[in-house]
């Protein structure tokens, strides 16, 4: 029987153990998914919890996919160039490799239409945690020509660019704070990888203002990372403003379904995830 589970710290709005447990039933696998509160303190304990109790592998998410690495035997080509790791898989020997799936979903839950914009142009992206750097680089992947990145924390920022530069050196980054961010106009895509907005975190509120947000041109797009709830206020206020968006939930689930694939060597239906991702938001 397959054991997985999710770190990380909230998790009250989580769907993974939903979109998990349909991947299970898609495939007619046994197994269970567990979501484990952890708190960046706890990380230690969790991991030998993790590691004594039969687990196969695990998610993790904010505030985790950085500090995750310092426990890792490896990780793969893409969670190296990121510095961060979401997905986890332990040994049969319990030592663990990490992967980043965040990067797969991120792109992959794009629109062509958006995809075919982003070589040559220009992105913001808002945060600097473990996300924003798997963000940063799909967007590289992408050949976007410059980045963005606006936070509280300018060194963490840093960090994260000094990360992504030597991989990625035809891309400019720039790390800028947050309060200086005035006009999106020159942006084709903005990303939001801040928890801003989430269920149980801060539903309701806006990483950035509205005055900001509709200075965006009506062909950019605005990327909400926060998919539980649908649609948060900055996705309602750039459909009030007529701008492309791109929901979080299909982020979650192209991700979700790389991990089950790494975990068990099995690519589950994603749509079935979906549907049940969806099914639990309406109940």
């Amino acid at each position: 029987m397959y054991k997985f589970a999710l770190i990380g710290y909230p998790l009250s709005h989580s769907l993974s153990k939903i979109i998990h447990e349909a991947a299970f039933k898609s495939l007619g696998l046994e197994g269970c998914y567990e979501i484990l509160e952890t708190q960046q303190d706890e990380l230690i304990s969790r991991i030998k919890y993790l590691r004594s109790k039969g687990f196969q592998g695990f998610n993790v998410t904010i505030p985790l996919k950085v500090p995750i690495t310092l426990f890792l035997s490896g990780v793969d080509n893409i969670a190296n160039v990121a510095g961060s790791a979401n997905t986890i898989k332990i040994m049969k020997d319990t030592s663990m490799f990490g992967y980043n799936t965040d990067v797969y979903g991120f792109v992959e839950a794009m629109p062509d239409e958006l995809k075919d914009k982003l070589s040559g142009s220009k992105a913001a992206i808002l945060g600097n945690g473990g996300a924003a750097r798997a963000v940063g680089c799909g967007l590289s992947i992408m050949k976007v020509k410059e980045i963005d990145i606006f936070a509280r924390n300018i060194i963490n920022a840093s960090e994260m660019a000094e990360t992504l530069r030597p991989n990625f050196s035809n891309v400019k980054i720039n790390c800028k704070q947050i309060e200086s961010l005035k006009n999106l106009s020159e942006y084709t895509l903005l990303v939001n990888t801040t928890p801003i907005g989430m269920r149980s975190k801060a539903m309701g509120v806006t990483p950035i203002s509205e005055d900001i947000i509709k200075t965006m041109k009506k062909e950019s797009y605005i990327y909400d990372i926060v998919y539980n709830p649908l649609k948060t206020e900055l996705i309602k206020l750039a459909k009030k403003y007529e701008i492309n968006t791109v929901q979080g939930l299909d982020m979650l689930i192209y991700q979700g379904a790389k991990a089950f694939e790494i975990w068990t060597g099995k690519k589950p239906d994603v749509l079935k995830m979906k549907i049940a991702a969806l099914e639990a938001m309406i109940d």
